[in-house]
Parts: C-alpha cells; sequence; structure tokens
C-alpha cells in the first residue's frame, strides 16, 4: 500500500496490535485518537491524528490520504450510526480503498449487538474485509483484571461455557495480513479463534499455575453480574452489551475453534497460556499497607 492505514483505536487492546503488526509487516501506518501527542509519544515515528468519534468534524482530515482503514467499535459507543458509520461514510467519500473492521463472532446473524450495524454499514464499501474475533485472551488484563487482582477470582455469566480466546496480537498479525493483499481478501468474513476452547475453570486454573496464587471462577447470575458492572461504574447500555456477550457462552456461541486464523497466517495462534506467561505482571496482587 503506498498511502497509510489508518488504525482506529490505537491505543487499545485491539487498535495498538494492528498498529505494532502493520508496522512489522512494513506497511504505513496512521494512528488515530482522541489526543494525538499521547499517541506520537508512545509511538515514536508513527504519523498520528486527532479523531473523536464523538466529533465528525475530525473525520475529514483523519481520512484524508488514507489508503485503508482498520476500524474497531470502542466499547462505548454504543450509537454506532452518528459515530463509526458517519466515520465509514467518510472514509468512502474520502476514496480510501479497503476497510478491514474488527467484529465479533456471531454478528453477521446477532442484530442485538451493535456490531451487526457496523457491519452492513461497512458492506456498503467498495472493498472491505470483516474480522470476527471471539473472547479476546486480553480481556484478562481489561475487563476481568480488577477481580483477579483483588478478589483471585473469574465472575462471569458465563456458566460452563467454553471459549475459544484470541491473542490480539494474532488479529493484529491478519489485519496486516489482509492490507498486505487487500483482493485477496475483498468481500471475506474471517471467524477468528485462538487454537483451543476452554471454560473458566480451566482459565482459572492457567492462572493460579502461573501467577503462583489461586484463583478461582465463580459463576454469576444475569443480574448479579449487571449489578457488578454497575458498580464498577459501567454504563448501562455497555452492561447490556457485555452481559449478552457472556451468556451466550452458555449456548456454546464461542466453543468452536476455527481453522481460519492459522490458515491465514501459516501458523497456529497463540493459547491463552502464551498470554498469560507473557503478561504475568498485570495481576501482581498490590502490596498489603504498610508493607
Amino acid at each position: 500500500m503506498n498511502g497509510p492505514v489508518l488504525v482506529i483505536g490505537a491505543s487499545g487492546n485491539v487498535g495498538s496490535a494492528a498498529v505494532a503488526s502493520l508496522l512489522a509487516a512494513g506497511l504505513p501506518v496512521r494512528a488515530a485518537g482522541t489526543d494525538p501527542g499521547r499517541l506520537a509519544a508512545r509511538l515514536p515515528g508513527v504519523d498520528t491524528v486527532r479523531l473523536d468519534l464523538h466529533d465528525p468534524t475530525t473525520f475529514g482530515a483523519a481520512v484524508r490520504g488514507a489508503e485503508g482503514l482498520f476500524l474497531v467499535r470502542p466499547p462505548a459507543i454504543t450509537r454506532v450510526g452518528p459515530t463509526l458509520g458517519a466515520l465509514i461514510d467518510a472514509a468512502r467519500e474520502a476514496g480510501v480503498g479497503h476497510v478491514v473492521f474488527s467484529s465479533v463472532t456471531g454478528a453477521d446473524t446477532n442484530p442485538a449487538v451493535p456490531h451487526h450495524r457496523v457491519e452492513t454499514r461497512v458492506r456498503a464499501c467498495a472493498s472491505w474485509t470483516i474480522l470476527r474475533p471471539g473472547f479476546f485472551a486480553q480481556n484478562l488484563a481489561d475487563a476481568y483484571r480488577d477481580d483477579i487482582v483483588g478478589d483471585d477470582r473469574l465472575y462471569l455469566p458465563a456458566g460452563a461455557g467454553r471459549a475459544a480466546f484470541i491473542d490480539t496480537r494474532d488479529l493484529g498479525d491478519v489485519a496486516a495480513t489482509v492490507f498486505a493483499d487487500p483482493a485477496a481478501h475483498r468481500g471475506a468474513g474471517y471467524t477468528l479463534t485462538g487454537p483451543e476452547a476452554l471454560d473458566f475453570t480451566e482459565v482459572a486454573e492457567i492462572l493460579t499455575a502461573e501467577l503462583g496464587r489461586t484463583v478461582t471462577y465463580r459463576p454469576a447470575g444475569v443480574l448479579g453480574y449487571a449489578a457488578h458492572l454497575r458498580r464498577h461504574g459501567m454504563p448501562l447500555a455497555q452492561v447490556v452489551v457485555q452481559t449478552v456477550l457472556h451468556t451466550g457462552l452458555r449456548r456454546g456461541q464461542a466453543a468452536d475453534v476455527d481453522p481460519t486464523l492459522a490458515r491465514l497466517l501459516g501458523r497456529p495462534g497463540r493459547t491463552v497460556r502464551d498470554y498469560v506467561h507473557d503478561h504475568r505482571h498485570l495481576w501482581r496482587a498490590p502490596a498489603p499497607a504498610g508493607a
């Protein structure tokens, strides 16, 4: 690609992984965020631009001259039409050549999740690819981190459901593969998973082994989980999305291991154990008061 790939959410788990993989593949990158100065400090030598999904006046400069757009839905964005949808329209009008949207597994058939509506807008572009990853291993250091560090537990309404966790580093590598040859992936939708499906008891056992302290999985009820998220300050709309996604695990929505990622990358995906081992420092328990 001659022009840069504009990466939305470049400071987040998925966006930062995409930036790293694109750079490693030798592809030009324009990292977007609400604070480009902070991004520039984190990504020396990378072109940065201000983009606020709630401010359409920032869209034009961000997409101008870009040849690709890597799109994610930040968890706090629930009204996707005037935000992500409007950005997609701006990218199309600016002549952005290829759009890659990091969606979620099953979004093509599940109108209850906001990603479904974004996918519809993406498919109106001339050239696009949709990536549908399952549950991220990085959730362990993001959505689940406080419960692990503070209470040595995983507290989720997943029952005995299993998830084929994917590492965002692998998702970034798939995005770079697509942008390296957009024509080969035009109009494709890829379901992406890790190499094994684990239930949360097994995940807790991995955390226990790697961290050297006991971490347990406590299944939550739907209402109890929603109340738990609200007590931690999560907006109601985001609580609904989080709860729907996790209760879907009970019905096996994320249990299937798909071979697509390994086929696209020519190697197996990283395991949950790989991720936890590489990032053990993220779950260190705080030192006791006065220590």
